[in-house]
């Protein structure tokens, strides 16, 4: 299939499908599936409001995210750019965003407002493209753009490299004696395509029912 077109998104029931044909074909993810049944979807809605989400979890815990991201809608709805770009510094501050994310925010905001990123039109990109679409926005690292390809249009074969918890689930699930590298995880992580988000959801499955707190 040509890079330039997406792949048909993700469902329940495909998830369930892809799910069951990576069991069959690694023995650690059919301990997964045999354990907890298939993942969640942890679909969320495409556009600003979950990109901005995205974007506060980015290095920090997602409960700490979470939280920050509800506080903002506590002041902020329904949350548009404009209304984002309304907000002073004290505002974002007590919702929780560093100066950072602020400033992050506000150029993404402020991107969609002038028309410089079309996020209605990414559904309709290849997914190489969509992440060219977004790593141009200063503050969206592949981590960011991945997540959003994964969970907000339900891409069947990202891999957010980078994602610490799928590391360590790897690990653990496989008794490794070190967390796998990025590159590393990524290479192996070839094994699953085209359905390396389902594997993804499966590791991260995997890690919330040991104690970790990835969840979308």
């Amino acid at each position: 299939m040509s890079a330039s077109r997406p792949l048909r998104p993700l469902t329940e029931r495909s998830l369930r499908r892809a799910a069951r044909h990576l069991g069959e074909r690694d023995p650690a993810l059919k301990r997964v599936l045999d354990a907890l049944g298939p993942p969640p979807l942890w679909a969320r809605a495409a556009g600003f409001a979950t990109l901005l989400h995205i974007i506060l979890e980015q290095q920090v815990s997602l409960a700490s995210a979470r939280a920050a991201f509800q506080r903002l809608l506590a002041v902020a709805s329904p949350l548009t750019p404009k209304r984002f770009l309304e907000l002073d510094d004290k505002a974002l501050r007590l919702a929780g965003f560093s100066r950072q994310k602020t400033a992050y925010g506000r150029v993404l905001a402020e991107a969609v407002v002038q028309g410089d990123l079309d996020l209605d039109g990414l559904a309709t990109l290849g997914d190489e493209a969509v992440r060219v679409e977004l790593l141009q926005v200063k503050g969206i690292g592949p981590w960011t753009a991945d997540i959003y390809l994964l969970m907000a249009l339900l891409r069947p074969d990202v891999w957010p490299r980078g994602d610490r918890a799928l590391a360590v689930a790897y690990q653990q699930l496989n008794g490794e004696s070190a967390v796998p590298s990025d590159e590393e995880l990524a290479k192996r992580a070839l094994a699953w395509r085209p359905w390396r988000a389902v594997a993804a959801r499966l590791l991260w499955h995997f890690y919330l029912n040991r104690g970790g707190r990835r969840a979308g």
